[in-house]
């Protein structure tokens, strides 16, 4: 099976190709190394699959079209297709909103352009966000609810990529699954993620900002277990029924947990102390996130395997590795 893969050099990218490596698959990666965040991560990441068996990348921006037409054209073997790349950031949306709509609406359209064009495909499994519930009050977030309230520009472009993805399934029979992704965090993770933020302050004795005294909770899921789930249901795709044969599924760990638990447990896996800054919780930020996963579970039997409490201690064993190797590829995996 060949897989093309895009925000392969990402966080969750990385470790999805690593998966599929390993179990025999032919990954092609796609990313174009932007500089959202500190590109050596992207490359260190990247290093550690080049070179492997089975393993092609391409430095391609999703919105150049000629290149996408390209790709499709030298790699008509194609089956199947594991979309990541994206503008990432809920708040950083506020700051440059027309690179949310370039990657996230352009970039998603692109792929489905090309995945519409692929003779042999038969799955495109996609990034959406649990961004997407926005105002949601009801508890745990269902796929059944309505996601017409976002509170993010961010969130908006995801529920875009829903909408786009069901006229496609109506349109072409494409058969796609798109999974709403909650608070991934581990090893090899995003640089703007709180818990990566909080860790790198408090080695570095720096005061962290706290939203509403930490009571903001969030379905924080560990990577493996994420990886789990989209590699599970790569392998299941959708069949025609009355309708298009496209599904949205959560992919979280079911549990909601405050912020204030995920600092008290990064200072016992740093052995240090945070300086606490509080501040008021941002239009942008929702105050809870939980995850309904019995789609996920009944289809696939995606079952979290990996607790807040256990797998912080994971993320801050390779966090002080890396930071202690100052950013080289050489880091604790």
């Amino acid at each position: 099976m060949t897989v093309l893969l895009t925000g392969a050099a990402g966080f969750i990218g990385y470790h999805v190709a690593e998966a599929l490596l390993a179990r025999g698959e032919r990954v092609i990666g796609l990313d174009n190394l932007n500089a959202y965040y500190d590109v050596r991560l992207k490359q260190a990441r990247l290093a550690r699959l080049q070179g492997r068996a089975g393993f092609a990348f391409h430095r391609i921006d999703l919105a150049d079209r000629a290149a996408m037409a390209g790709l499709a054209a030298a790699h008509p073997q194609i089956s199947r297709i594991v979309h990541l790349a994206a503008q990432a950031g809920v708040r950083h949306s506020l700051q440059d909103p027309y690179a949310y709509v370039a990657s996230n609406v352009l970039g998603h359209l692109a792929v489905l352009e090309l995945a519409r064009h692929l003779g042999r495909l038969d799955h495109l499994v996609y990034a959406s966000s649990s961004s997407v519930y926005g105002a949601n009050q009801a508890l745990p977030f269902s796929e059944a609810d309505r996601v017409d309230t976002p509170l993010s520009l961010y969130a908006a472009t995801k529920r875009a990529d829903e909408l786009m993805g069901y006229a496609y399934g109506h349109l072409f029979g494409l058969r796609q699954t798109g999974l709403r992704f909650f608070t991934v965090y581990g090893p090899w993770g995003r640089p703007d993620m709180a818990y990566w933020l909080f860790a790198r302050a408090i080695l570095a004795g720096e005061p962290i900002t706290v939203f509403d005294g930490g009571t903001l909770r969030r379905d924080f899921t560990y990577i493996d277990d994420i990886v789990a789930g989209v590699v599970g249901a790569l392998d299941r795709p959708p069949e025609p029924d009355a309708g298009p044969p496209t599904r949205l599924l959560n992919i979280g760990n079911h549990r909601s947990e405050s912020v204030a638990t995920l600092i008290a447990l990064l200072e016992s896996a740093l052995g240090r102390r945070a300086v606490i800054r509080e501040a008021p919780r941002p239009r942008a930020d929702v105050e809870e996130t939980f995850a309904d996963i019995a789609a996920i579970s009944a289809l696939t039997g995606f079952t979290p395997a990996t607790p807040l409490a256990a797998g912080i201690p994971q993320f801050a064993a390779w966090f002080t590795a890396w930071t202690q190797g100052g950013g080289g590829g050489a880091a604790a995996g």
